[in-house]
C-alpha cells in the first residue's frame, strides 16, 4: 500500500519535511529565543511616582475642616455614607472626622493602616483618637497624595506585585472567568480553539477568540491586535513555547501585572494593582469581592466596560464575574448575594497624577537630577517623597487667581508667583509659577529674576543692629533729601514714595513705613561696600556695591527671596529650601534621604529685633492691611517691596509656622501701577485667610529687653510721659532714662488735683 502511494506522496512529503526543516524549525527556534529572552528580561518597567508629604494629625496642629477635607481629597480619600471602615474613606460630622487610613511606607518609616477620630476646635486639631486601639495618639498621618508620575518612553502605569501579595480571590477569580483549565492546558486550549474556529467559519470572518490566559499574555507581550491567520498561528506557537519554559505561577504573575485595564489620556493602566488605584483609589490588597469582580470582568474590554463612562455595562459584567466566582465555589451564597447588591463604588475621577503641580515639579526634577540619572527617574520604579502640602498649594493658586480677578482689567496682563515654606524645616510646601498654574511653562517662582525693591532693607537694618553700641530700633535716622554724584557723572536723587521727607524718625518707623531716604542715609553710614558684602554672605548673587542697592536694585526670584526670609522666619537659621524628603527604590529600600540639621543661629539678637520691626510693618506700616483685618491675630511679620516705576510688586511675610513670598508683575517688564501693598500683599492675605497657621510670638525672645523711650528723641523715658513707647533692645544696651518729663508730670499733678489722678503707665504706647 505504502509502495503504491509513495510515488504520489513522495514530493508533497519531501516538500513538507523541507518546509519544516527549512522554515518551521528555524522559525520556531527564533520565536523560542524571543520568548526566553523577553520573559526572562521582563521587569515590567515602572514609572517613578511622586508623592506629597503625609499630612500630620496631632493635637495643636493648625487645621480647619475645609483644609482637612482638601487634604483628604488630594490623597484620594472618599467620603463614606456612614462610618468610615474601608481604607481610604472618611466620614465627617461637623468638626469631627472619622478616617480609615490606608497606611504607607516612606523614607522615614511610614505607618500602618488605622481608624482615627480627629476632632477640631479653635483653628487647631484638638485630639486624635485611635478607634480600634481605643487610645489617644500623640500623632498620626494621612498617607501622602500622589502628585506626579515620571514616565519613560512608554506611558504605562503599573505597580508590580507578586502573586503572594495579590488577594487570593483575585488570583483564583481571574482563572474562573478567563481560563478555568489554566492549570492543565499547555498554553492553548484545543477545544476552545475548535469552538472559536467553528464560529469564525459560520460568520465568514474572525468573530470569536478561544484564548487562554497564556495566549492573552502573549498578545500583550509580543503581538498586535490584528485578527489574521498568521497572527493566530504565531499566538498559538508562542503560547506553547511560553508554557514550555515557564511555570504556571510565573505566567499568571506576569499576566496579572501586564493585563491592560484602562486609559487616562496618554497613560495606559496595566495590571490589577495599578487598576485598583485607578478605579478605587486604594491598594489592591484592600479590595472587596465586588471590586475584584469588576476588575476581573473588565479584562474582556476595559473601554467597553468602563465603570465611569458605562456604569450599566460595567455592573452587568461585574455580576457575570461574581456568578463565576459563586459557581466555582470562590464565594458562598451569602457573599455572592451581598456582592451583587453592592454599588460599583468607583471614585468619581481617576487617581493617576501625571503632573498636577508643574512649577513645584520643575524644582523637584532639578533637585533629583543631582542624585539620579534620567534613566533611573524614567523607569526605575522609584517612589519620590516631596515636601509639598496639597492644601497649601491649592490655596496659593486660588490666592493668586482671586487677586488677579479683584484687579479687574488691570489684572489681565499681570503675572504672579507664590512660594510657601515651613520655616523650621526649610520645606517648600507650595509653589505657583504663574497665573496658569496647571500648565507647564516658564516657572516665575524659580526662574524669573526681578528687582526686589524694599524687600532688601531689613537685611542691612539688621546689619546695623549687630552693633548695639551705636544702633538700636529707636535710633533716629535722617529722612532728608539725598543727592549723590555717581561715577558716570549722573546725579542719583532717590525719593520717598509719598514725595515727602519726614525729618528724623526712629529706625523702626523708617522700616515700617519703608522710607527710602532714611534707609539710604543708614546704608551710606554703614558703607555701601559693607552692605553689599553682608548681602552676599546670605547667598545673594549679582550684588553690585552701588547706592541703588540700598533700594533693592538686585534681581532675585521668589524662591531666592523666600530662602532669604527663611533667616528671619526661623530665628536666624539660614536653612536651604528643600522640595524633597527622600527616595525609595522599586522594592521599598531607601536610596536617599533629604534633611537639613540647623546649626547655631547667626546674629540672633539683631535678627530678633529686626523680626519685631517687621511685625510693626504689618501693624501700622506699609502692610497695615494685615493688622486691620481678621489676620491681625497672627501677629505676622513681613515687608513690602516695589521696584522702580512700579514694575514689580512684592510681599514677603511669615507667621509662627509659615512663610510665603508673593510677586506680581508683567512679563514685558512694563509698569503695573501696583505697590507691594496693593498687589502682592493681597495675594498673601488671600492665602492666609484660608491656610491654617500658628500666630507669631509677639515677644522677640531671649537676650532682648524692653525699655520706655521718647520716640521723638530716641532717649530713655518714663512710661508716664506723653508719647512714651516701649521698644526692644539687646539686653544691656537699653538707654538710660533721660526724659523725666517733669513739666508734664507737674501738669498732671496740679491739673488733676492730686497725684492719684495721674495717668497710669498704660497710657504709653507699645509699638
Amino acid at each position: 500500500m505504502i509502495a503504491r502511494v509513495w510515488p504520489f506522496a513522495r514530493w508533497p512529503v519531501l516538500i513538507g519535511i523541507g518546509f519544516a526543516l527549512g522554515f518551521v524549525v528555524p522559525y520556531t527556534l527564533v520565536l523560542d529565543h524571543r520568548v526566553k529572552t523577553r520573559v526572562t528580561e521582563i521587569d515590567f518597567t515602572q514609572p517613578t511616582r511622586v508623592y506629597a508629604r503625609p499630612q500630620l494629625l496631632a493635637a495643636g496642629v493648625p487645621m480647619n475642616a475645609a483644609t482637612l477635607v482638601q487634604e483628604l481629597d488630594a490623597a484620594g480619600y472618599t467620603e463614606a455614607q456612614g462610618d468610615a471602615h474601608v481604607p481610604g474613606s472618611y466620614s465627617a460630622a461637623g468638626n469631627t472626622f472619622l478616617i480609615a487610613s490606608r497606611g504607607y511606607a516612606d523614607p522615614v518609616g511610614g505607618e500602618l493602616p488605622r481608624r482615627v477620630r480627629v476632632t477640631l476646635g479653635g483653628g487647631t486639631i484638638s485630639s486624635v483618637y485611635d478607634v480600634t486601639a481605643k487610645k489617644y495618639l500623640h500623632r498620626s498621618h494621612l498617607d501622602p497624595a500622589r502628585i506626579a508620575t515620571l514616565y519613560g518612553a512608554e506611558q504605562e502605569e503599573r505597580i508590580v506585585e507578586p502573586l503572594s501579595r495579590l488577594p487570593p480571590l483575585l488570583v483564583q477569580g481571574v482563572q474562573a472567568v478567563e481560563d478555568r483549565d489554566f492549570k492543565n492546558n499547555y498554553g492553548i486550549d484545543v477545544s476552545s480553539i475548535a469552538r472559536a474556529a467553528l464560529a469564525d467559519l459560520r460568520a465568514g470572518h474572525m468573530v470569536q477568540g478561544g484564548s487562554t490566559i497564556t495566549q492573552q499574555l502573549v498578545r500583550n507581550l509580543f503581538l498586535d491586535r490584528n485578527r489574521t491567520l498568521v497572527r493566530k498561528f504565531n499566538e498559538a506557537l508562542l503560547s506553547i513555547l511560553l508554557g514550555a519554559h515557564f511555570t504556571k505561577g510565573q505566567i499568571l504573575a506576569a499576566y496579572c501585572n501586564e493585563v491592560f485595564l484602562g486609559q487616562q489620556g496618554g497613560q495606559a493602566v496595566h495590571g490589577f494593582a495599578a487598576a485598583s488605584w485607578y478605579y478605587f483609589g486604594r491598594p489592591v490588597q484592600t479590595l472587596r469581592p465586588q471590586e475584584i469582580a469588576l476588575l476581573v470582568g473588565m479584562v474582556r474590554g476595559p473601554s467597553y466596560y468602563d465603570p465611569r463612562r458605562n456604569p450599566g455595562r460595567a455592573l452587568a459584567r461585574r455580576n457575570v464575574a461574581l456568578d463565576a466566582f459563586h459557581t466555582t465555589g470562590l464565594l458562598n451564597t451569602a457573599q455572592w448575594q451581598a456582592a451583587k447588591a453592592a454599588p460599583l463604588d468607583v471614585t468619581p475621577q481617576p487617581r493617576l497624577a501625571v503632573d498636577r503641580f508643574p512649577a513645584f515639579m520643575a524644582v523637584v526634577r532639578t533637585q533629583l537630577k543631582q542624585d539620579f540619572s534620567d534613566a533611573q527617574l524614567r523607569s526605575g520604579g522609584l517612589s519620590v517623597y516631596t515636601t509639598l502640602d496639597p492644601a497649601a498649594q491649592v490655596y496659593a493658586e486660588q490666592a493668586l487667581d482671586e487677586t488677579l480677578h479683584d484687579l479687574g482689567k488691570r489684572g489681565n496682563k499681570l503675572e504672579g508667583a507664590v512660594v510657601v515654606v515651613e520655616p523650621v524645616t526649610g520645606d517648600v510646601l507650595a509653589m505657583v509659577g504663574g497665573r496658569k498654574s496647571d500648565v507647564n511653562g516658564f516657572n516665575r517662582a524659580f526662574d524669573a529674576r526681578r528687582p526686589v525693591g524694599s524687600s532688601l532693607k531689613p537685611f542691612y537694618y539688621m546689619m546695623a543692629l549687630t552693633d548695639p553700641a551705636h544702633w538700636s530700633v529707636a535710633t533716629l535716622l535722617d529722612d532728608s533729601p539725598v543727592s549723590l554724584k555717581l561715577p558716570n557723572g549722573k546725579l542719583w536723587t532717590p525719593r520717598n514714595d509719598d514725595h515727602q521727607s519726614h525729618g528724623e524718625v526712629p529706625m523702626v518707623e523708617a522700616l515700617a513705613k519703608s522710607y527710602n531716604l532714611a534707609s539710604v542715609h543708614l546704608g551710606l553710614q554703614l558703607g555701601v561696600d559693607r552692605v553689599a558684602k553682608f548681602l552676599r554672605s546670605f547667598g545673594i548673587s549679582g550684588v553690585q556695591a552701588n547706592p541703588s542697592l540700598l533700594l533693592g536694585a538686585a534681581d532675585m526670584s521668589p524662591f531666592q527671596l523666600a530662602q532669604l526670609y527663611e533667616f528671619f522666619a526661623d530665628d536666624g537659621h539660614a536653612l536651604p529650601l528643600l522640595t524633597l524628603r527622600g527616595v525609595l527604590d522599586a522594592n521599598g529600600h531607601v536610596l536617599k534621604q533629604y534633611a537639613v540639621k540647623p546649626g547655631a543661629g547667626q546674629y540672633q539678637q539683631a535678627e530678633r529685633l529686626t523680626r519685631w520691626m517687621l511685625q510693626q510693618v504689618t501693624e501700622y506700616g506699609t502692610a497695615a492691611a494685615i493688622g486691620n483685618s481678621s489676620l491681625a491675630g497672627l501677629h505676622a511679620a513681613g515687608k513690602t517691596g516695589t521696584s522702580d516705576h512700579q514694575r514689580d510688586s512684592w510681599f514677603s511675610g511669615f507667621t509662627g509656622d509659615r512663610l510665603a513670598v508673593a510677586w506680581m508683575g508683567r512679563d514685558d517688564n512694563q509698569p503695573t501701577r501696583l505697590w507691594g501693598a496693593s498687589g502682592a500683599l493681597r495675594v498673601w492675605m488671600h492665602l492666609f485667610e484660608k491656610l491654617p497657621s500658628a500666630p507669631l510670638a509677639t515677644s522677640p525672645g531671649d537676650g532682648i529687653q524692653f525699655a520706655w523711650i521718647n520716640p521723638a528723641t530716641g532717649q530713655g523715658s518714663l512710661p508716664q510721659c506723653d508719647g512714651a513707647a516701649q521698644y526692644p533692645f539687646i539686653a544691656g544696651y537699653a538707654p538710660q532714662v533721660q526724659d523725666h518729663c517733669y513739666l508734664q508730670r507737674l501738669e498732671h499733678l496740679f491739673g488733676n488735683g492730686n497725684a492719684a489722678d495721674a495717668p497710669p503707665a498704660a497710657a504709653g504706647t507699645q509699638r
